[in-house]
């Protein structure tokens, strides 16, 4: 054990393709993730709603608890035919080439969705470890890149934030900066409050002046967890690549008529792309912004 943990130490490469094999598996079990936890957050829902209200025909009589379902239970299956997934065909995007992309028991296409995200977590994980290097930065830098990753693509399926993910982000990135991980404690606390209460203010503007909601408040929540993580010195960065990227994804759907414009879309996964680009190269860029203002 003392052996292999020097060899991680010592050896950069092995250290990230080793936590790009792990980011792998946690791709996995993040495709569960963004399944399972918006119909988490609605069965939750449907439950508080039925207590507050109450419901005349059921008084009286018992009322039979909903099945069990959570990120664990019930065992994943083909939402077709039922068949459940063993562990030969749970394997990150091998099991998906070998199936051919297709259920095993009745032959229904299996999304591409699945190993796009056992490959994005890989990716992002090896290179994370490979940009920080052994140590609590890239243990860190996982978790950040992970959480982002189920945001970006719960948010692009049902425009939610769960605050079961954005709440422990920023608490994290608070607690991580108490021995300045990425950033100083004072500039993770002002970084937290100022990005919720820009997007805040983005939002009570926007609403004032066309009587619409701009933005959801996961928005600022999610902001707030980068600021927290990040400091506040990177969030100018983080606002301009979401809303660059933001505005040519808009842009380019409309034109494409694939949304018209009342269609809503989601931010969330270009402030989680932002985030990203900050966390790996956030001081060069804003440094290099700086020196070429200066210049001119």
């Amino acid at each position: 054990m003392i052996h292999f943990a020097q060899t991680i130490q010592s050896s950069p490469l092995f250290f990230a393709a080793l936590c790009g094999v792990v980011g792998l598996m946690v791709g996995s079990f993040l495709n569960v993730v963004i399944h399972r936890l918006p119909k988490m957050m609605e069965q939750e829902w449907r439950t508080h709603c039925a207590d507050l209200h109450g419901d005349a025909s059921t008084e009286g009589a018992e009322i039979a608890p909903a099945p069990r379902y959570n990120l664990v239970v019930p065992r994943s299956a083909c939402p077709h035919c039922g068949h459940a997934i063993g562990a030969l065909e749970n394997i990150p995007i091998i099991s998906y080439l070998l199936l051919r992309g297709k259920c095993k028991g009745c032959g229904t296409r299996i999304s591409v969705r699945y190993p796009v995200v056992e490959t994005l977590s890989g990716l992002l994980s090896g290179f994370a470890a490979w940009h920080f290097g052994f140590g609590i930065a890239a243990c860190a830098a996982l978790l950040f890149v992970w959480a982002l990753l189920a945001l970006t693509f719960i948010d692009f399926d049902t425009q939610l934030l769960p605050d079961t993910i954005t709440l422990p982000l920023l608490w994290c990135g608070l607690l991580l900066n108490l021995s300045g991980t990425f950033t100083d404690l004072h500039g993770a606390v002002i970084g937290a409050v100022a990005g919720y209460l820009t997007l805040w203010a983005v939002y009570w503007t926007f609403k004032l002046a066309t009587g619409k909601e701009g933005m959801g408040y996961g928005d600022f929540k999610l902001l707030a967890a980068i600021g927290a993580w990040l400091g506040w010195q990177m969030l100018p960065l983080v606002i301009l690549l979401s809303s660059l990227v933001g505005a040519v994804v808009g842009i380019a759907l409309i034109v494409a008529a694939r949304h018209g414009r009342n269609t809503p879309i989601p931010f969330g996964p270009y402030l989680a792309g932002g985030g990203l680009i900050a966390l790996f190269w956030g001081p060069a860029l804003t440094q290099g912004y700086l020196q070429m203002l200066a210049v001119q």
